[in-house]
């Protein structure tokens, strides 16, 4: 196979994939307390983290090269598709774009930017009237907007997995499920029974099949 040194090195490429999404992520989350901020800038961290791989330094490739070489023999580690892990480890032909998981992945991006956006506008409506949100994707669900965060993450993953952003999932998973139970005590001491009535009736991540059939 032809050596397409031109996959990595791309830093300009890096800045502006990197501003994109996280200029997106940022229209759709609109941070505006410190809790808003830590959430944002963990997942502006795993971003960052994805395209330095993706097109400057492939790091997690380098590291595995001598078991890649070794598994796959031939393989051209320099080249982009090369860096789509998930196909390479599947044995897979073809173009990895078009490959079921990534197809995959644009599904997740997709539904966790619309999630995003819709819970915001939902959120962002009840904080001006100084009401709990219960409507929209808050109906179904307590913290959308960290659901919606994790599916972008899931579907970055499903596209380009490193070694780093691998590890940073269990961790963001983590930091976003104390974040809700700090934002969960906050209002619980801001709405009383109200919130307690919520909590009872909407799972905190989770949607319900039970509850989402009756609501239908």
């Amino acid at each position: 196979m032809t050596n397409d040194t031109s996959a990595y090195g791309l830093w300009t490429l890096v800045v502006l994939n990197s501003a994109i999404f996280l200029m997106f992520a940022f229209s759709f989350f609109k941070p505006q307390t410190a809790r808003d901020w830590r959430t944002f800038g963990a997942f502006a961290g795993f971003v960052v983290a994805l395209f330095v791989e993706m097109y400057g330094f492939p790091l997690s490739i380098y590291l595995m090269s001598g078991w890649l070489q070794t598994k796959f023999p031939g393989l051209d580690l320099l080249s982009h598709n090369s860096g789509h892990l998930w196909s390479t480890l599947l044995g897979e032909k073809g173009d990895p774009h078009f490959s079921p998981l990534h197809i995959a992945s644009y599904a997740f991006l997709g539904f966790g930017f619309y999630l995003l956006s819709s819970a915001w506008n939902v959120l962002y409506h009840a904080q001006r009237k100084g009401i709990l949100a219960t409507s929209g994707a808050y109906a179904r669900i307590r913290h959308p907007q960290y659901v919606a965060f994790v599916l972008i993450l899931l579907g970055f993953l499903l596209q380009w997995p490193t070694l780093l952003t691998l590890l940073m999932f269990p961790v963001l998973l983590l930091m976003y499920g104390r974040l809700a139970i700090t934002e969960e005590k906050q209002m619980r001491e801001q709405f009383g029974a109200e919130f307690e009535a919520y909590a009872a009736r909407t799972p905190r991540f989770l949607p319900s099949f039970k509850q989402a059939a009756s609501v239908a």
